[in-house]
């Protein structure tokens, strides 16, 4: 009985961090994801788990996450260090394609549904 209660314990332990993980955006430091392209000038600042086009028309770029902080997730891209906002104020409308977009700037996803507003 009590391996029992300490097994539900540790699963609601974890489950609480996963909640704090996903407030962040839900990116860890050592990921692959995928960001817009286009340099720090661009407007769309988009984010996503899954590649396709941006919300400014161009091919989102793979990146490697290299650190995390509240509202934002650093990437190394193309040799360089980026920072983009991981609360947007669009985010992708389907709920089950798991590509957790985020950007800056109206379009559609990289799932090909229209980006909705985001609540904040």
């Amino acid at each position: 009985m009590k391996r029992i209660v300490m097994a539900v314990c540790a699963a609601l332990c974890l489950g609480i961090a996963g909640v704090a993980l996903a407030g962040a955006g839900g990116f860890r430091v050592g990921e692959e994801i995928y960001v817009c392209g286009c340099g720090a000038k661009c407007p769309c600042d988009e984010v996503a788990l899954k590649g396709g086009k941006c919300t400014c028309g161009k091919d989102l770029v793979k990146a490697k996450v290299t650190g995390v902080a509240k509202g934002k997730v650093v990437v190394t891209v193309e040799g360089k260090e980026r920072t983009f906002k991981t609360v947007g104020k669009y985010a992708c409308a389907c709920e089950r394609c798991g590509c957790k977009t985020v950007s800056q700037a109206a379009g559609k996803c990289p799932c090909g549904k229209a980006m909705k507003e985001a609540k904040q």
